[in-house]
């Protein structure tokens, strides 16, 4: 379809100079751009979809940038991007060196708080609503909070600390897409949200505060009659009794509701009317009818011709480790009664579908609410049963306090099934699991294991669960090296590492699903391979023996190099008063950003190629062969 309209928008400034009849069909095409160019790259389809009038709406009353929007989760940022001067960038989408597919501050200015994980918008946007009042300074602040983001208590205590501020400049904006709209949501609730929002509503409650207040009985009697009568067409007000103004529920996808309300809601925060609330109800996917359909399948995904939509690969894929790790959790439930499965509003991304259908009382999605996951995980290990939490790496770190107050110091036997351990590819440095080893290590009580393939992760899952104190295992996105898991339930020693390749002059020790790339350097350079396995506890015994056999030490990890099993060796040796030449190879002590995951690694050294020259390069003379060593010296 022609996008004549589009091509015209470089910034919302020229959005603003639309005339509003035009509105309807710049959305039609806002909406074919993201499709298109989603299905190009791949990336984030239902929620932008679902995204493209609110967003056409929100730019269009207020003066961005200088009023801030602040998206909440920023995967439902597409049509945002698109409309602030970001539209040819689109073809470069989560790809390396392209753009990123959430906001960004360092991308543009109107990007004014960048996130990918949830519920911190509503924060972010009152300390800039409060900022501007501090400065003296004419802005409006809006969270655009949706996609469950509300179920997280830290939403909730922003709207606690929000409420008291009676002046702050701040409408909070739920973007409701978890249902579908209503027959209460029509015509006549369009009418009824736009009295609530407009003058004539708000100076009757101030007139009638003022008339009847001296008249106690009658006051009470009136207020009663106004939480009555809106509570009979809109939900329960829970929101008011932060301190918000509650306005919807609304269609998120009729301009012609969306934009009057909005106009309304902004001349009120002008009035210092104190914080707004509006509730919008949108749909995952609109727009096209098979992400409509399938909002879960169109959440995230790859390359697809939109004529057709998602195909499914003619030979089974090999299976992924959070495939690897979804069975085990049914085989191992089967096992054992007492096994409960946990997760943070990642039932489909942590691999938990098929337990959810055969075990539905032992399984809990206890929303975004990593915090709450994980007490809740030490509240059912201190009643007997065993509690396996699912969760992303980059979301444990949201619940490192529990961890460590509610979970280690009772030394509880929670399991942590560490999903997106390492680089995650499109999603970026938000989204990276880097930092586990270095954050889980120094926590007395808790084990960390590193399987390097599908084959061990299976088996080191059993090993932690038949453990009586936390252990998490760790595993990367995708697919492994391909080496399929054993039927049985069999773990693996506890704490004990492998020899993998018997070498010469130097030995790698591999923490990880980087031992592979380590076995085909270590061809080329004869050293010896080691598979640790585990970070803590650290096999001291294998490291000792390696160290005392070779000339010098190389450690490999998909992790933070500070802090990390590198560094876990180096103290192991340094307590045994071991001096040897020592290399650390890893991720450097900055954020990676977006791009394929294989040429990410390359790019760090850590493919075969790179750790051949790394190792080359730092400890070259412990590689050549005795008799020129011998020659070299004499």
């Amino acid at each position: 379809m022609s996008q004549a309209l589009l091509e015209s928008i470089h910034s919302p400034a020229d959005l603003r100079r639309l005339p509003r009849a035009q509105l309807k069909g710049l959305a039609d095409e806002l909406r074919a751009c993201v499709l298109t160019n989603v299905a190009r790259t791949g990336g984030h389809l239902s929620s932008n979809l679902g995204t493209v009038e609110l967003t056409i709406a929100l730019h269009y009353v207020f003066q961005t940038p200088h009023d801030r929007l602040v998206w909440d989760v920023g995967h439902q940022t597409y049509p945002h991007k698109i409309l602030t001067g970001r539209r040819e960038r689109m073809p470069t989408l989560r790809q390396l060196g392209g753009m990123s597919g959430f906001p960004r501050r360092d991308e543009s200015e109107y990007d004014t708080f960048g996130t990918a994980h949830s519920s911190t918008s509503i924060s972010a946007a009152l300390g800039m609503a409060l900022a501007a009042r501090q400065k003296g300074e004419d802005r409006h602040a809006v969270a655009i909070i949706g996609d469950g983001a509300m179920t997280a208590g830290m939403a909730f205590e922003a709207l606690n600390n929000a409420g008291v501020e009676r002046d702050a400049r701040l409408l909070v904006v739920l973007n409701d897409n978890d249902m579908s709209i209503s027959p209460p949501v029509g015509a006549l609730n369009r009418y009824l949200a736009q009295l609530m929002s407009g003058h004539f509503y708000a100076a009757a409650r101030s007139v009638g505060k003022t008339v009847l207040g001296t008249v106690p009985p009658l006051f009470e009697l009136a207020r009663r009659l106004e939480q009555g009568a809106k509570g009979m067409v809109v939900p329960a007000t829970l929101f008011e009794k932060f301190g918000f103004n509650y306005i919807g529920p609304i269609d998120g996808h009729d301009l012609d509701s969306l934009i009057p309300t909005l106009e309304n809601i902004r001349d009120l925060m002008r009035d210092k009317a104190g914080p707004q609330f509006l509730h919008v109800v949108t749909k995952k996917g609109q727009g096209y009818k098979l992400a409509e359909a399938d909002p879960v399948a169109y959440h995230g995904p790859g390359k697809f011709d939109p004529a057709v939509g998602l195909v499914k690969p003619s030979a089974p894929a090999a299976p992924t480790f959070t495939q690897v790790f979804g069975q085990w959790l049914c085989d191992m439930a089967a096992h054992d009664r007492k096994l409960v499965g946990i997760t943070p509003a990642m039932r489909e991304g942590s691999g938990m579908v098929e337990f959810h259908k055969r075990f539905p009382d032992r399984y809990y999605d206890v929303g975004i609410a990593e915090q709450h996951a994980v007490t809740f995980a030490a509240g059912l290990a201190c009643e007997g049963l065993k509690p396996v939490v699912a969760i992303y790496s980059t979301f444990l770190q949201r619940a490192y306090d529990q961890l460590i107050h509610d979970v280690a110091i009772q030394n509880l036997p929670v399991v942590f099934a560490l999903d997106r351990a390492g680089l995650v590819g499109a999603d970026g440095a938000t989204h990276a699991g880097n930092y586990d080893i270095a954050f889980l290590r120094c926590v007395p009580n808790v084990s960390l294991a590193c399987p390097a393939d599908e084959r061990e992760c299976r088996q080191l899952l059993t090993t932690a669960y038949e453990q009586s104190h936390p252990v998490a295992v760790r595993y990367p996105r995708g697919a492994g090296a391909g080496v399929a898991p054993l039927a049985q339930l069999t773990g693996l020693p506890f704490g004990k590492g492998e020899v993998r390749r018997q070498g010469k002059g130097v030995a790698i020790l591999a923490f990880g699903t980087l031992l592979y790339p380590a076995l085909a350097a270590a061809e080329r350079l004869d050293a010896t391979v080691v598979n640790m396995r585990w970070v803590k506890p650290l096999d001291a015994e294998l490291l000792l023996q390696v160290a005392a056999s070779h000339d010098a030490l190389v450690t490999i990890e998909e992790g933070a190099i500070m802090g990390g099993a590198g560094s876990a060796v180096a103290e192991a040796l340094a307590a045994a008063g071991v001096v040897k030449p020592l290399l650390h190879l890893g991720l450097p002590d900055r954020f990676i950003e977006h791009g394929d995951p294989a040429r990410l690694l390359a790019l760090e050294g850590l493919d075969a190629t790179g750790i051949e020259g790394s190792v080359r390069s730092h400890l070259g003379s412990w590689l050549m062969p005795p008799q020129r060593n011998l020659k070299a010296v004499s």
